[in-house]
């Protein structure tokens, strides 16, 4: 009887020591799997924001100390959008947009800033651009059902009523 219970506790005790042994392993490959973090579009720099005066600075200014806009608004050109937009993929999976900043200039008719505003992720709207799908009829078939259909459906040749035609003979 003591001898099963040395046993179950030598068990339990390597058990223990199997754990604590590979627990620093199993912390090496939760740093291995950390997000891939991705920065596209324009890069925000402060000191050219406090640079922007709203009736003083013209769209030949802004394109000084900005750059060129990721996008322009398509109606009589008043609107400038510089977008930034951070991305984390976590190993195989697609990547996940994080954060996203977009900074609107707003030109008057003189070309000169009427307004700047700032809009972040929590701002946009998601469009679906492929809502117009037109259903097919039938029902879809899984690589499976498409495999296993034709199971069972084969022609047994009834020779009872009908003659079986032979080769060469006549029709």
């Amino acid at each position: 009887m003591t001898s099963n219970r040395l046993r179950h506790r030598a068990g339990i005790l390597s058990c223990v020591a199997l754990l604590m042994a590979s627990s620093p392993a199993l912390t090496g490959c939760v740093e291995l799997v950390a997000p891939v973090t991705a920065q596209r579009g324009y890069v925000v720099n402060e000191t050219d924001l406090k640079k922007l005066k709203i009736g003083q600075t013209s769209q030949v200014q802004v394109q000084e100390y900005m750059g060129s806009p990721s996008t322009v608004s398509t109606i009589n050109n008043d609107a400038w959008y510089y977008i930034t937009s951070k991305t984390e993929a976590f190993l195989f999976f697609q990547p996940e947009e994080v954060d996203r900043t977009v900074i609107a200039v707003y030109f008057n008719k003189q070309d000169v800033v009427d307004d700047v505003s700032y809009y972040g992720l929590k701002d946009g709207e998601v469009v679906d651009l492929q809502t117009r799908t037109t259903p097919t009829r039938g029902k879809e078939l899984t690589i499976l059902g498409q495999l296993f259909s034709n199971l069972g459906r084969f022609n047994k040749k009834t020779t009872a009523n009908k003659a079986v035609p032979q080769p060469g003979g006549q029709r």
